[in-house]
């Protein structure tokens, strides 16, 4: 991790200089997360082709017996359709196992496209009571190569050669009818004449891959972030996207936060207000050394003045899913954790920095080596300098923007009085309070409600609202943190940390947290996060247990 004097010396970098090309005349191969959409949108249109093979044959013998026509279907084009039908499900099915590989799926979707010609060209033309018109018109297979060429992304090559195969399948079963003796025409070239429109068909899909496999390689080649590459989306937030990373020299893995312009300008900030305020932020990340306290490992501007940096991939999960997927937690737990929370903020504290924002999303608890329940303080995008004659604190709050969470958030600064390390204290409690009895101190209707009670209304005991039995001395020391006056409150983190440690509870250590999550270890991974709580920028996290 690069010290604090590079951080703040550092120019600003330009991806087009920090990028590395690819070998000439080599594609960029497309971002995982755009091959996983591509493969479940394969998946959706396996299963509509699964309908429709049921559908379409029940309805072609209800027209024909409408209009007194013969019934076209047979038992052979019966079984065709069966078998469509069957490989339709098959591919539906792989595309939703968590085993899936994306870039074999779409490689299937080819294989399927074929087969899916194949039983078009053979059901059409298998009796002979269809029509026998030999005028030129596009058929279902030329339509299926061009939706699968637009929604089923593929190089040029691999496009051309299925869409060449598939398109074939009509003189195919065009053959396969003549040698049945239900279908009279004079030469193979009079068929391929009849089906050019297909053909033309096949050469408008090669073009849309191509241009879909060169937009692909642009959203690579834009997701290089100076030395690392951008992976699959992890969180996407209010001003911020969070994508898994990794250092292309070290294959390190690491997780890259993103703030685009468009974010920045929606918030009423200049790029050069944006870039400052960023800039504070990483630099204030990488001073702190606390282990408890998410690690930068860098961070820099693109040339299209999306903010970047890059912080440490997490193995855990937040305390805001912790608590809704499995309840509030034990005293012993709840202390365990928060005493670590406030060694984080201790050292923040004693360089003259205030969080500001503390909360259960904000606050990670995992796995780091051999360690359980072992706490990363995240997000210090809205950390305030207390040090006398820094003026940057105002790039906080710019453009209009409300710092903190609102069930989070101090009296102070609720009514935009001066705040200090204490505002940090209460969120604290707020915390605390949230893990021991798993609601908020305050719950409202809405934000403007929620301020109100906060100024107004006195917390009832954490006691009186939590299922386990706490002692009365954490009981007690919530409450000091949930002080309306910020002089009421304990004088500093390191303080709260100290009447935890002397709170008599179950023992609960390392011991205890192994046990724990090797117990919760096969829980289900949560899905992408859409939509982040009111912080401001979404913080990256891998989430692997529950």
């Amino acid at each position: 991790m690069m010290n604090a004097e590079t951080m703040t010396n550092r120019q600003l970098v330009n991806r087009a200089s920090m990028a590395t090309p690819t070998s000439a005349g080599r594609a960029r191969p497309l971002p995982e997360d755009i091959l996983r959409d591509a493969s479940r949108r394969l998946g959706i249109i396996s299963l509509i082709g699964a309908a429709l093979w049921v559908v379409a044959p029940l309805l072609g013998r209800i027209a024909s017996r409408m209009t007194g026509g013969a019934d076209p279907q047979t038992s052979t084009t019966d079984l065709i359709a069966a078998a469509s039908v069957m490989f339709s499900l098959a591919l539906f099915v792989y595309s939703r196992r968590s085993t899936c590989n994306p870039r074999l799926m779409l490689d299937l979707g080819l294989v399927y496209m074929v087969l899916t010609g194949m039983a078009i060209g053979l059901f059409f033309h298998w009796t002979d009571a269809l029509s026998k018109s030999m005028t030129p018109t596009i058929s279902w297979i030329g339509a299926v190569v061009l939706m699968f060429a637009a929604i089923v992304p593929s190089t040029p090559m691999k496009t051309f050669i299925a869409g060449l195969i598939a398109a074939s399948m009509n003189p195919l079963g065009m053959l396969i009818a003549r040698a049945r003796g239900v279908w009279e025409f004079d030469s193979l070239s009079s068929v391929l004449a009849m089906h050019y429109p297909d053909y033309l068909l096949v050469g408008v899909a090669v073009v849309i891959s191509h241009v879909l496999t060169k937009l692909g390689g642009q959203v690579a080649k834009a997701r290089e972030m100076g030395s690392y590459h951008l992976g699959e989306l992890l969180g996407r937030g209010g001003m911020g996207e969070v994508y898994r990373a990794t250092h292309r020299m070290l294959a390190r893995p690491a997780a890259i936060k993103l703030i685009r312009p468009d974010m920045i300008r929606a918030q009423g900030e200049g790029p050069e207000v944006a870039v400052q305020r960023f800039r504070r932020e990483a630099e204030a990340a990488a001073n702190l050394r606390s282990p408890h306290t998410i690690e930068l490992y860098d961070f820099g501007v693109t040339d299209d003045q999306t903010l970047y940096f890059v912080m440490e991939l997490l193995d855990g999960l937040d305390l805001e899913t912790l608590v809704k997927r499995h309840g509030p937690l034990s005293p012993s737990r709840t202390i365990y954790i928060v005493r670590q929370i406030c060694e984080s903020l201790a050292e923040a504290h004693a360089r003259g920095l205030v969080h500001r924002d503390i909360k259960p999303a904000n606050i990670h608890v995992g796995r780091l080596g051999l360690q359980h329940d072992f706490v990363k303080v995240l997000d210090f995008g809205l950390v305030k300098s207390l040090m006398p004659g820094d003026r940057q604190h105002a790039l906080a709050t710019a453009g209009g923007l409300t710092p903190g969470t609102p069930a989070y958030m101090s009296p102070e600064m609720a009514t935009g009085s001066p705040v200090d390390s204490r505002a940090d204290i209460y969120a604290v409690g707020c915390v605390t309070y949230f893990l021991l009895t798993g609601a908020l101190v305050f719950e409202a209707a809405n934000v403007m409600q929620m301020i109100a009670m906060l100024l107004r209304d006195e917390p009832a005991p954490p006691s009186s609202r939590a299922a386990a039995a706490i002692p009365p001395a954490l009981d007690r020391l919530v409450l000091s943190c949930l002080a309306k006056k910020p002089e009421d409150r304990p004088r500093s983190a390191a303080e709260v940390a100290q009447a935890l440690a002397q709170i008599d509870v179950p023992p609960w250590g390392e011991e205890q947290a192994a046990q724990w999550w090797a117990q919760h270890s096969d829980d289900e991974p949560p899905e992408v996060v859409e939509e982040a709580p009111e912080s401001m920028i979404v913080t990256a996290v891998k989430t692997t247990t529950a």
